[in-house]
């Protein structure tokens, strides 16, 4: 009896003092937290606020009123660049993720046996992704130069003639489409060197017992273990569809006729050439917002059949 009364009495002591060890525990993780918390906000949520600020904020030109609403969106959809921007940036999303990740996973496939050509090969693939991306357009400025350039003295070899790549408005997207395949196959073949490694040897042996060919291994086993890893390069390659802009800086400036006119050149015309920064900041938004909802949808597809090895 006397045990449980001082057991009943020590229980508020306990909790007590339990209660102060998480505190203590709380207060150390914020501490070591912190720095990284300072540096989070100061360069993500901060820049985040006031980009959305800024794409509510209506400035009166010649005048100190301001007020807040939906006006820079609606000068935004109005705008006929701004739809040229967006019509040419998903043009440029087909031709450029659906060729490099199919060309990056046919490379990972074919040369993913360690073997000292396929190591040589695999260094000459990944070179691309070694360059910077202004120093890969100042190459190709090379190759597509009209006349003297690398590519047209081939094709003249083969009896063409020649072409302006960059300044013609009808093959000039598709010129940087073929800069931006050369760069990033590399670059999304080591991810998918990376998932063929985690397949077990044994799913292919037992298929070749069966008799399936090597496509049926490829159709049966392969695609559908790299599922995750396709799922992950998808997101990555839409990332660098928004993201990527210094070869058409270097290249084509957006023209001719704004036929190369990407959405964050688009908004970096508006900031730094029209210093309109309300509706640069609305095309931030809405240029994130559809990165985001487009990643979403991707990854949402394609978990329906995906498989995971337990």
């Amino acid at each position: 009896m006397v045990a449980e009364v001082e057991g009943r009495i020590g229980m508020p002591g306990a909790l007590a003092r339990r209660s102060a060890g998480r505190r203590t525990q709380a207060g150390r993780a914020a501490l070591l937290l912190a720095p990284s918390l300072v540096f989070l906000f100061a360069f993500t949520y901060w820049p985040i606020g006031q980009v959305l600020v800024q794409s509510l904020t209506i400035e009166t030109f010649g005048s100190d009123l301001v007020s807040f609403g939906l006006g820079n969106f609606e000068r935004l959809l109005a705008d006929a660049s701004f739809g040229r921007a967006v019509s040419n940036n998903l043009l440029y999303a087909l031709g450029t993720i659906l060729p490099s990740v199919a060309v990056a996973m046919a490379l990972a496939v074919g040369l993913q046996d360690a073997t000292r050509f396929n190591a040589a090969l695999r260094t000459v693939v990944f070179f691309p992704v070694l360059l910077p991306l202004v120093a890969a357009a100042a190459l190709f400025l090379f190759v597509f130069m009209p006349g003297i350039g690398l590519l047209d003295y081939y094709l003249a070899k083969l009896g063409a003639g020649s072409t302006n790549w960059l300044g013609n408005p009808d093959i000039a997207l598709w010129s940087l489409v073929v800069l931006t395949v050369w760069k990033n196959a590399g670059y999304y073949m080591l991810f998918f060197l990376a998932g063929l490694q985690a397949i077990p040897l044994d799913l292919y042996e037992a298929a070749r017992i069966e008799g399936a060919g090597a496509w049926a291994r490829f159709r049966r086993i392969t695609l559908p273990l790299l599922g995750p890893t396709l799922a992950f390069v998808l997101v990555i390659a839409l990332v660098n569809v928004i993201t990527q802009v210094d070869h058409v800086v270097v290249l084509t400036e957006g023209g001719p006729s704004d036929s190369t006119n990407l959405l964050l050149f688009y908004i970096y015309q508006q900031a730094h050439e029209n210093y309109d920064y309300g509706k640069a900041a609305a095309a931030t938004v809405l240029s994130v917002a559809g990165l985001l909802a487009l990643s979403f949808l991707s990854l949402r597809t394609l978990e329906r059949g995906i498989h995971y090895e337990a």
